[in-house]
């Protein structure tokens, strides 16, 4: 079977449109028939025809969350242990209660790192997401060279 194409952009918008909530809250589904998403949401409007057979894995695939990626808390720690490791017991900490990604990113503008993360965080993604393509028979196409590939040529 051919790999569905699908262009970066498009598969990146909808990882974010997923992962604007809590997981299950936005959905976001690919037709591996057409290449096509279709997006739906708990709450507010939908923006798609739900279709009645879309549970089924031959036609659609659902678009991960990006805590099914390991893209929540675990990459804050990452990022705490590589460039903050004086905070990372109070990143811990920050972790354990309500409102810590505001807390985490306030730390960050305090210590000057927050474009540093906002970079991590992309790369880490990227990462993720093309490997989760990857493994689903996605092809990235129509792919122009993402921000973060800049910035890695520049720190090697």
């Amino acid at each position: 079977m051919m790999a569905m194409q699908v262009k970066w952009d498009d598969m990146l918008s909808a990882l974010e449109f997923v992962s604007m909530g809590r997981p299950y809250e936005h959905v976001a589904v690919l037709c591996m028939k057409t290449g096509e998403f279709l997006w739906h949401s708990e709450v507010g409007d939908n923006f798609d025809e739900w279709p009645d057979d879309v549970d089924d894995e031959e036609k659609y695939i659902s678009i991960p969350h990006k805590l099914d990626l390991d893209l929540g808390k675990g990459l804050a720690f990452a990022f705490t242990r590589e460039f903050l490791p004086a905070d990372f017991d109070d990143v811990q900490r920050l972790f354990s209660r309500r409102g810590a990604y505001a807390k985490f990113k306030d730390l960050l503008h305090r210590r000057n790192t927050i474009d540093r993360w906002y970079e991590f965080e992309a790369r880490a993604t990227e990462k993720a997401l093309r490997g989760w393509c990857d493994f689903n028979d996605i092809e990235i196409v129509d792919d122009t060279k993402s921000p973060t590939d800049a910035g890695e040529r520049g720190s090697h």
